[in-house]
């Protein structure tokens, strides 16, 4: 009688059941949000067979469309999307590591390419940062672009041209010399041009360019302050229609509460990409300024940690560096 070899099941032959639903949810989950959580995909689908990975595409319509050849293919949108995520760990960290002259070039060639939709961020870099750093940023940028900003944006579109130039080219007074009697002759100066939008915009107004562009961060407090003291309201109340000059004066007097409101937007969620985008820019860029700040500014504003509001919604190494660079200044 012949020896018989015992049969040999090989390690490749799928003996495992279907994974349980709960491994859909966790790899749907780490599919959707701030980053992606690689250590989900990689226990989840490091396991998976063919049948497994089949079943999947099946009950997630969301990432997967049937064509009318009953092909089963993942929707191009979210392939883009899912791109996105996975790269917001590797831009943090490249971002991470820059000279902040540099950073803040890049950044600023981005918002001029982007369009007005992201002239905002020309305002935000323009008006938080000192004078010797927005000037750094304009030295980085003519080594990176071989152009200056100030040449890029003078042929910006739009009326917020001449603000945005004359605010791109500031090397603004940074000393504690102040002068009450202008600050406050300056108040009712701005407030006749906000009273007055229906013949001019704001930003259009020579005089009030000058003023937003050369006048020192303390001067224009006491402008803002001594238009509460005249007109009986803050200054904001009246901005509603004019975002850029809304957004100038927030970036120059109340930083904190600025970046704040931007950090809470790039929570919600219908947030588009450019303002998702803030969340990486922001903790990013004023980790090593005023993080502890803003993280104050943000609990008093929305009644929640930052670092709670992040752990709830970003996933993976992105969240987890994030958090530390929260924690650090915490």
């Amino acid at each position: 009688m012949p020896f018989l070899f015992p049969q040999v099941i090989p390690f490749f032959v799928k003996t495992t059941k279907m994974d349980p639903p709960n491994d859909f949810e966790a790899l749907t989950k780490a599919f959707s949000g701030f980053g992606v959580d690689e250590d989900s995909m990689v226990s989840i689908l490091g396991k998976w067979h063919s049948e497994h990975l089949e079943s999947f595409r099946k009950r997630t319509p969301k990432f997967f469309l049937e064509d009318e050849r009953l092909f089963e293919r993942w929707d191009d949108h979210h392939i883009a999307c899912l791109t996105n995520e996975f790269l917001r760990f590797k831009d943090i960290v490249v971002q991470w590591i820059m000279h902040p002259w540099e950073r803040d070039a890049r950044l600023v060639h981005e918002a001029i390419s982007k369009g007005p939709q992201a002239y905002g961020l020309l305002i935000e870099i323009a008006c938080t940062r000192s004078s010797e750093e927005l000037l750094g940023a304009r030295k980085a940028y003519q080594s990176l672009f071989d152009q200056s900003i100030e040449d890029v944006a003078s042929r910006l579109e739009g009326i917020e041209r001449k603000l945005l130039v004359a605010l791109v080219s500031s090397y603004r007074y940074e000393g504690l010399r102040v002068n009450e009697g202008i600050a406050r002759s300056e108040a009712m100066t701005l407030a006749f041009a906000v009273k007055n939008v229906d013949k001019k915009n704001p930003i259009e107004d020579d005089g009030i360019v000058r003023i937003l562009t050369t006048r020192s961060k303390l001067h224009l407090k006491a402008v803002v302050k001594y238009y509460k003291e005249i007109y009986g309201k803050n200054i904001d109340e009246d901005l509603d229609t004019l975002m850029s000059l809304k957004e100038t004066l927030q970036c120059l007097c109340n930083p904190q509460a600025y970046f704040s409101k931007v950090l809470n937007n790039a929570f919600k969620d219908d947030a588009d990409e450019n303002t998702k985008e803030a969340l990486t820019r922001v903790i990013m860029t004023r980790s090593n300024v005023d993080m502890k700040e803003i993280i104050e500014e943000f609990d008093k504003q929305y009644k929640v940690p930052l670092t709670q509001k992040i752990e709830d919604v970003a996933l993976g190494n992105y969240k987890d560096f994030l958090v530390s660079l929260i924690r650090r200044v915490a």
